[in-house]
């Protein structure tokens, strides 16, 4: 029977102290190769809490699975912002291009309830709307006005 250990570790800088060294100590697996093996994985992750699923087998083997941090972690780093507006109806605290949009959109495939790209970027520019970020320094409303006119058809093509 697998011990399974789930824990939220920093992007490419986990390490053996908690809360994984207290997790993994008792299982009797090799605390480094695992911190090696989820910094490898988290490195594209950095200065960001990411969810990682380790999964121990009876003969001390272990995988490692990545999840991706939040919608709203990642618009955050790809704004260069530490933390969203207070008042996102009145105070715009970023703006992100179409291209940081996909990167979000890319980052976190197979999370999404949309099967095209254009409605996927459609649910991070909702989440722009309530950290008070624009889309090529437009609000939400006339961005999704431009995507629904087929102004960004050419890089929202395609499904995930």
């Amino acid at each position: 029977m697998a011990d399974v250990v789930e824990v939220l570790v920093p992007g490419g800088k986990a390490n053996p102290g908690p809360p994984l060294g207290p997790s993994l100590g008792p299982l009797g697996i090799n605390i480094k190769k695992v911190v090696d093996e989820i910094n490898l994985k988290t490195k594209d992750y950095n200065g960001m809490t990411v969810p990682v699923k380790i999964t121990v087998g009876a003969n001390k083997t272990f995988t490692v699975e990545v999840g991706t941090p939040p919608t709203s972690a990642l618009v955050l780093s790809e704004a260069g912002i530490s933390k969203g507006s207070g008042t996102p109806n009145t105070a715009q605290v970023g703006n992100l291009t179409m291209d940081q949009v996909l990167n979000v959109v890319n980052k976190k495939k197979g999370a999404f309830l949309s099967y095209t790209k254009k409605n996927a970027a459609k649910e991070v520019i909702g989440t722009c709307v309530s950290m008070g970020i624009t889309i090529e320094g437009k609000k939400a409303k006339d961005i999704y006005a431009d995507i629904n006119a087929g102004n960004y058809d050419e890089k929202l093509a395609g499904s995930l």
